[in-house]
């Protein structure tokens, strides 16, 4: 990666459970998931609720341009670095951590970067 390329990058950091993130690590897992409540739409949107999404019809929520997620094991050191290819709401796939019951943002990796 050029350095100009880390100046352009939007990095949404993101810590992991072990589970979750030697799954992705292993290329087991494409996405990741996060609970529409308001501290996600604050995140992600820039809004405190979905309803700005749902009454435009949009699917694709990534509003504030997030560029890449670095996941984070856990609280430590380890990380890992995807692009991303787009996070939308809708209903994941729960062998991958995803609720059965309710729709997810659900942030679609890209190629791993680092």
């Amino acid at each position: 990666m050029q350095n100009n390329d880390i100046s352009e990058m939007k990095v949404l950091d993101l810590p992991l459970m072990s589970q979750w993130y030697l799954m992705i690590e292993l290329g087991r897992k494409p996405e990741e998931y996060r609970e529409t409540k308001p501290y996600w739409c604050k995140r992600l949107l820039g809004l405190d609720h979905l309803l700005f999404s749902y009454r435009n019809g949009y699917q694709q929520c990534n509003r504030k341009g997030y560029t890449h997620v670095r996941f984070r094991y856990g609280y430590t050191k380890r990380t890992m670095l995807f692009k991303i290819k787009e996070i939308v709401v809708g209903r994941g796939n729960p062998e991958w951590g995803a609720p059965t019951d309710r729709d997810v943002f659900i942030i679609k990796l890209g190629e791993r970067v680092a």
